[in-house]
């Protein structure tokens, strides 16, 4: 599966043509298209919630609302998702969004070590955007219900090594 790399052929001026502003206004807002990038990334990270507060939200419906579901409701977003020229851009912010507390929350109700728990989030993230990259590709029209499927199998993976009825191991 290889998608284009929209991002790495684009220029200042050909997206300001398309945005129909002139580079002085692109200038006034941005300091170049990794300025942009980093802005748009960040708008899509607004409002969603880490791995944990979704998976690990109890038997209540979620109310979460994952990266993942905006890059599948939201035409805008998804062209970055699919471009493989910031893939590796993209791994980086989503690994660190959410990782800090991920970590702290195994360590600190399993047995697991730091390299264990940011072991087994970087499986979760790599994971999870190849799985959610995968049914754009192939255009999936019951994404949710692969979703539930993914968070049931990564819940009961997590709740395997947590550590039951106990109160949290301290971190030292």
């Amino acid at each position: 599966m290889r998608n284009e790399a929209f991002y790495e052929k684009i220029s200042v001026t050909e997206l300001c043509r398309m945005a129909d502003i002139n580079r002085g206004t692109f200038y006034l807002h941005y300091l170049d298209l990794e300025d942009v990038l980093d802005q748009l990334l960040k708008e899509i990270l607004e409002n969603t919630t880490g791995t944990i507060e979704h998976v690990m939200c109890g038997g209540q419906e979620c109310k979460t609302y994952p990266f993942c579901q905006r890059m599948h409701s939201d035409d805008r977003y998804r062209v970055l998702f699919m471009d493989d020229g910031i893939t590796e851009k993209l791994l980086h912010i989503l690994g660190n969004y959410g990782k800090e507390d991920f970590i702290s929350y195994l360590m600190s109700h399993s047995h697991l070590n730091f390299q264990e728990a940011e072991a087994i989030y970087t499986f979760q993230i790599n994971g999870c955007l190849a799985i959610n990259r995968l049914m754009l590709y192939n255009k999936c029209s019951d994404w949710q219900t692969v979703q539930k499927m993914v968070d049931a199998f990564l819940k009961a993976g997590l709740e395997h090594f947590l550590l039951p009825d106990r109160e949290p191991r301290r971190q030292g």
